[in-house]
């Protein structure tokens, strides 16, 4: 039987497709660009549902299972906080699983977290039924690869990646068309502290180096600040649109990468339509699981490794906290950790923590004596290497304590140098 006729018998409607599912079943929900339409339908089948639970990393689409009216039917478990459920795992009605992204798609493998159902975005098949898993292969991939059932969306407007990033039309046990366009992130101008940020983290980055990356003000100050340099590679788990901008331009070649040269390795991506476009079918660009991409053995591979990673608030020892405001969860653990522990086995590497040195309209400093009560430490003062705030680097590495606190206290906000000296020499630091 030929994949089309194999395709064309497993078409159907939502509610069909979703009819296998049941009270007390685990699905995963992936990924950054869908599935908007699966996920409408699961919800009308709330009143005929009991614990259901729906596991997913940072997801970009809206999240109604959320919703107080589906509690008892649905309860949420996110393995990286996201500004769509946020509200809810801050309220106790969802939850949060804290992990390394390296690990997650273990987490699947060995039926630690076992998969009944996983719901997909999937790309149109090609010539051969190979349907890519488009935007979002990290965490996607290994859950579908893992799931006793695979419910997929084929969007039409699905751009098809490269890489290890396939699945076989015959895989799948139910198809629902759609046609819709791809969430997008809103693209704007960085904060004067973030483009400060931007421009010290470009003077430390060296022709050829090998960059990693998120999206939002940060990474987009960092690339804006990049023009001038020649020959960049990247390896990230995410990027953005700043990257199709500096490809463009000819920053970006890839050709002094080595680990995997000429190509572009990201897990998942989240931007514009334009950098959607660029992806599609492009053979520089190859998205792969996040078991791969963010290994850290791996990211040691790439000379030079440039590691860009947000913090909330750091304390005078080195203590990063990334994914909590105190004791409330913000975010997730993410890569961090990953990626910093790669850059530092990395040939000439560079793991660096970005953080403007205040929040809060410089009411609060983001460098502390202590990380408040509750706080989860991300990176610990053990695996950090340089702090980075507008007003300059601190490098941390093989520094004492009293070194580490004065570094600090050099680069916090000039209104808070006082208070932090004063409770460092309080503290026994100085």
């Amino acid at each position: 039987m030929n994949w089309e006729t194999i395709y064309r018998r497993k078409v159907t409607d939502a509610a069909s497709a979703l009819s296998c599912i049941e009270s007390g079943n685990r699905l995963y929900v992936g990924g950054a660009g869908g599935p908007a339409v699966l996920i409408d339908g699961l919800c009308a089948r709330a009143p005929e549902l009991r614990d259901v639970e729906l596991i997913h990393i940072l997801t970009f689409i809206e999240a109604p299972y959320v919703d107080p009216k589906y509690e008892g039917s649905f309860r949420d478990n996110s393995l990286f906080i996201g500004h769509n459920v946020r509200k809810a795992v801050q309220e106790g009605r969802a939850d949060f699983t804290p992990i390394f992204l390296s690990e997650i798609p273990g987490l699947f493998q060995r039926k630690i977290l076992p998969i009944d159902v996983a719901l997909v975005s999937l790309s149109p098949p090609d010539e051969h039924g190979f349907c890519s898993y488009g935007v979002e292969v990290g965490t996607t991939k290994p859950a579908a690869d893992s799931a006793r059932v695979i419910i997929a969306e084929v969007n039409r407007q699905m751009p098809r990646t490269l890489g290890d990033s396939f699945i076989h039309v015959s895989r799948l046990n139910a198809i629902v068309e759609t046609d819709y366009p791809l969430p997008e992130a809103v693209q704007g101008k960085s904060a004067a502290e973030y483009l400060r940020i931007g421009q010290i983290i470009a003077e430390m980055i060296p022709d050829g180096a090998t960059l990693q990356m998120g999206i939002g003000s940060l990474p987009d100050a960092v690339l804006a600040n990049l023009g001038s340099h020649k020959e960049l590679g990247i390896h990230t788990e995410l990027f953005s649109d700043g990257v199709v901008q500096l490809f463009e331009d000819g920053v970006i070649t890839c050709s002094r990468k080595t680990f995997h040269p000429g190509k572009m390795i990201a897990g998942f991506l989240f931007g514009s339509q334009r950098l959607y476009d660029f992806v599609d079918n492009n053979p520089i660009v190859e998205l792969h699981p996040t078991e791969y991409v963010n290994d850290p053995f791996n990211i040691a591979q790439n000379d030079n490794m440039v590691a860009i990673n947000a913090a909330l608030q750091v304390d005078l020892t080195g203590q990063v906290c990334a994914d909590s405001i105190g004791p409330v969860f913000y975010s997730g653990v993410g890569g961090q950790l990953d990626f910093i522990r790669g850059a530092a086995k990395s040939k000439g590497g560079l793991p660096i923590i970005a953080l403007p040195s205040t929040a809060k309209g410089d009411t609060i400093s983001r460098i502390s004596p202590l990380l408040p009560e509750g706080s989860g430490v991300t990176t610990t003062r053990n695996d950090v290497h340089y702090i980075v705030t507008e007003w300059g680097v601190a490098d941390l590495y093989g520094k004492s304590i009293r070194q580490r606190a004065r570094a600090l206290i050099e680069i916090a906000h000039p209104n808070f140098r006082d208070e932090l000296t004063y409770a460092a020499r309080k503290l026994g630091y100085l």
